[in-house]
């Protein structure tokens, strides 16, 4: 949530802002809200005030046995607590709509963003690693998962429906692997602190992170008040929801290998075969908690983390820098790392890392205290995927087929897979 101060002292600043995201000016509505507010809560404020007096002046009146002024100022005090509950029904009223529209204005980016409208606006900012070169034709992950019996679709679509996979044998253990490889790397490499966290959070955990309440169509509800987390970013980045933070703890950083859940709502049509945009997946999150002057670093730093994962993969990448119009709700800026497919000829995003400034913190009232100072401040949360299990699985399944139809490990994940190096029909 942005600062209701700053958009009051720059509303041309916001709408300029919103307009880079192809969303329409708000600032004037926000400023009419908040005045109206500041006023009905000015004159609630004078009438106590006036109510307590007046209730002083009735003892000193009856103290001198003044008693028509004394009835006079009863009949005043009487008069203004008729009129109070009122005044509070309409502050309530009005600062629920401010409230509910400030927590539908996204993040504003930070001024090195690509301004654009969409993914095709988005720029490239460096790549690593060359695309494989073969004799043989590519195929699709799905085409080289069904033919070695470990990818079953059809049994998936009984069960639970569309947007779902049973893998089985060495590609059940080579999901297992590439996550625990993953979790790994970012405890014993990076300084990530591993965390297990719930699956299901309540309304307040995904109003802090920011999908609700715009987002709940992308949700799952499990009951009444309880959500299935659409990422691990959810749990984690509320871990300290409502704490006061010693500076010097600062930076804290948080990493979870979990199921994600998501309705994929509006990608009808979209990458309907295969495991690329499932309901269910296998992720590892990271999330940094970090104070003001450290967070653009910190945000180098993750994306670096996940780079790392796919170098040590030995997959071909390229890092992007969102556009305005592509970038998340909550983000000020984010990097994506997209992995090259053989199978689809092209890039597919594997990792999105974002620093999102105080916008997060706000909604949770996450602070920090610097040292030697009285007053706190919102920490910064970052969050980004280190990575996509899933899309990983299928990246190495594409980029590691060989000509007879069997699938190389990559050599850090051999111990990881019972020290087996290929994956053939069967297994």
């Amino acid at each position: 949530m942005l600062d209701i101060k700053w958009i009051r002292e720059n509303p041309e600043a916001l709408d300029a802002a919103l307009a880079t995201r192809g969303a329409a000016p708000l600032a004037a509505e926000v400023v009419r809200l908040d005045e109206k507010r500041r006023s009905v809560l000015q004159r609630l404020q004078e009438m106590q005030s006036r109510r307590n007096a007046a209730s002083k002046e009735i003892g000193a009146a009856m103290g001198k046995k003044d008693t028509a002024l004394a009835e006079k100022l009863k009949a005043e005090v009487a008069e203004i607590k008729s009129a109070m509950p009122t005044l509070e029904d309409e502050e309530r009223s009005v600062g629920a709509a401010l409230e509910d529209l400030l927590s539908g204005i996204p993040n504003v980016p930070l001024d090195d963003v690509p301004v654009g409208e969409d993914e095709d606006d988005n720029v490239e900012i460096r790549k690593w690693g060359e695309k494989p070169s073969w004799n043989h034709t590519p195929k699709e992950h799905y085409e080289i998962g069904e033919a070695l019996g470990g990818m079953d679709f059809e049994r998936a679509a009984k069960l639970s429906g569309s947007r779902f996979t049973v893998l089985s044998g060495a590609f059940a253990r080579l999901e297992r692997a590439l996550g625990q490889f993953m979790i790994d790397m970012h405890t014993e490499k990076h300084g990530y602190r591993e965390v297990s966290p719930p699956l299901l959070v309540r309304d307040a955990a995904l109003y802090g992170t920011g999908q609700l309440p715009k987002f709940a169509e992308d949700l799952f509800k499990a009951s009444e008040d309880r959500w299935m987390i659409p990422t691990a970013e959810v749990p984690l980045t509320n871990l300290v929801a409502g704490d006061i933070l010693p500076a010097e703890t600062l930076p804290l950083r948080y990493t979870a290998l979990t199921y994600c859940f998501r309705s994929e709502a509006g990608s009808a049509g979209r990458d309907t075969r295969g495991m690329l945009r499932q309901h269910q997946f296998l992720k590892c999150e990271m999330v940094s908690i970090t104070d003001a002057e450290s967070s653009l670093d910190e945000l180098e730093r993750m994306t670096s983390a996940a780079e790392d994962v796919l170098q040590a993969l030995g997959l071909h990448y390229r890092v992007v820098a969102l556009s305005t119009g592509d970038m998340g709700f909550s983000a000020r800026k984010t990097y994506d790392i997209e992995v090259w497919l053989p199978g689809q000829d092209t890039y597919r995003e594997i990792s999105s890392c974002s620093v999102c400034g105080d916008f997060q913190s706000r909604r949770m009232n996450a602070r920090y205290r610097p040292k030697d100072e009285k007053a706190t401040r919102f920490v910064h949360t970052l969050n980004g995927s280190g990575v996509a299990v899933g899309r990983a699985l299928i990246a190495v399944v594409e980029n590691y087929l060989n000509e007879d139809g069997s699938v190389t490990i990559p050599d850090v994940l051999v111990p990881y897979m019972g020290g087996k190096t290929k994956i053939e029909a069967g297994e």
